[in-house]
């Protein structure tokens, strides 16, 4: 009896630490990267990170705010373009466009929709220009359809168009 008491004890407690672990990994934060991918809708930006050799940089600490293009922007582009970019040799330009999406600090859409007019400096060195009309916020002619998606390393708004440096 008490071997079996023992035997039950052991297990509940063994339940409730995986239980317990679970639900601790579950609210643990997610970088930018892992955020992105989790949503599912930015497949291409991930693979597009993965070949400029920006996945470690966008893990790092940050904060970065980032104005992610989904699947469907990156469809926007001509045919053949992210194929095109996504080549060994056309690194250098993948990057300079992938880093043109991401501003450095933690920017919420909050200040975003006071900067109507304003030029944003990127990581890339070049500026976007933000535009607030309505409520409609446009980052260089792409519209954010989702703001704020948190990560642990800073946030994501999510735009419907691929941003290109001028």
């Amino acid at each position: 009896m008490k071997a079996q008491f023992i035997r039950y004890s052991v297990a509940a407690f063994a339940a409730l630490a995986l239980v317990a672990g679970s639900a601790v990994k579950a609210q643990a934060p997610k970088d930018i990267v892992d955020t992105a991918v989790a949503a599912g809708s930015f497949k291409t930006l991930a693979a597009a990170l993965q070949a400029a050799g920006l996945v470690d940089t966008l893990k790092g600490n940050g904060p970065f705010t980032v104005f992610a293009p989904t699947d469907a922007a990156f469809a926007k582009l001509p045919a053949g373009t992210v194929e095109d970019l996504l080549k060994p040799e056309n690194k250098a330009k993948l990057t300079a466009i992938l880093t043109y999406h991401v501003v450095p600090g933690n920017v919420p859409a909050s200040q975003v929709v006071t900067m109507n007019g304003k030029e944003v400096k990127t990581v890339n060195g070049q500026s976007v220009k933000i535009s607030v009309n309505g409520g409609t916020v446009k980052v260089d002619g792409a519209t954010v359809v989702t703001t704020d998606v948190k990560a642990s390393n800073g946030v994501i708004h999510v735009i419907d168009s691929v941003i290109l440096p001028r």
